[in-house]
C-alpha cells in the first residue's frame, strides 16, 4: 500500500507536466503550419551540381 502512496502522485505529477509541457508547444506555434513541414522534404534546397568533365 504505501507503494500506491508513492505511485499515484508520481503519475499525477507527470502527467500534469505532460499537460502543460503540450500547452507550452500549442503557445509557441509547434502546431501552427503542418502542412508545410510535411510538404519542405520534398522541396530540393540546391539545383544538382554539374561536375561531370
Amino acid at each position: 500500500m504505501t507503494g500506491l502512496a508513492w505511485l499515484i502522485p508520481c503519475a499525477l505529477f507527470l502527467g500534469f507536466l505532460g499537460l502543460l509541457a503540450f500547452f507550452w508547444s500549442l503557445r509557441s506555434g509547434q502546431y501552427d503550419d503542418l502542412d508545410g513541414a510535411a510538404l519542405r522534404i520534398l522541396d530540393d534546397d540546391e539545383p544538382p551540381s554539374k561536375s561531370n568533365p
